[in-house]
């Protein structure tokens, strides 16, 4: 998938609360996502590879990129699409350095990290979070503010992400985001399934 025709990104712990992630993915991608970013900051090495390796599998199979979170070394062995990194973890030329032309994602919290994302040269960023997350604990939602501003300045591929879900989507691209990122909206539907299809159908709609 070229990244600039992605719109609906999840990133999910490996295990959501209708199942593995790894059992997911292929009606997850016929659904609408378009990437799927694994996340497990607190997982030991070893077990980030075993949660990983299916869900690679899996994302081979449904044709859609597999992003690991935080770990560009790990990413690097698995054979992962690409790796995301925060503004606390490696920076993107180390990244870079360890994955080579695979995706490079970076977090963005506000207008001088938007405006030095160039330079630093990232694939893609995530612009956020638009609203408070138990997700990002301890980082308040930046508001439409950011969002806006990305809209009008940032030509690379960009995602909204933070406490977006069918309720405030709208809103959200109202500020001017195309992509979005999600995480509980699927990781925590009954029916993630469904809960990414109507995304998607809205983002689209």
């Amino acid at each position: 998938m070229n990244l600039a025709d992605a719109s609906l990104y999840l990133v999910a712990p490996a295990r959501l609360e209708a199942g593995d992630l790894a059992d997911l993915v292929v009606e997850l991608a016929g659904a609408g996502v378009d990437l799927i970013q694994l996340r497990a900051k607190e997982a030991a090495d070893a077990d980030i590879v075993r949660m990983a390796e299916p869900i690679l599998a899996r994302c081979r199979e449904a044709g859609i990129p597999f992003i690991l979170n935080d770990r560009p070394d790990l990413a690097a062995a698995i054979g992962a699409d690409g790796v995301h990194v925060g503004q606390e973890d490696a920076p993107v030329a180390e990244a870079r350095a360890l994955v080579g032309s695979k995706v490079v994602g970076l977090s963005t919290h506000d207008r001088a990290q938007v405006d030095a994302a160039p330079d630093a040269a990232p694939d893609y960023i995530a612009v956020g979070p638009v609203f408070d997350t138990p997700t990002k604990p301890g980082r308040p939602g930046v508001g439409f503010g950011l969002i806006r501003y990305a809209a009008e300045r940032v030509a690379m591929p960009w995602f909204a992400i933070g406490g977006i879900d069918i309720a405030t989507l709208d809103d959200v691209m109202e500020a001017g985001a195309t992509r979005i990122v999600v995480v509980r909206a699927i990781v925590e539907a009954t029916d993630p399934i469904a809960a990414a299809a109507a995304l998607e159908q809205q983002l689209h709609g």
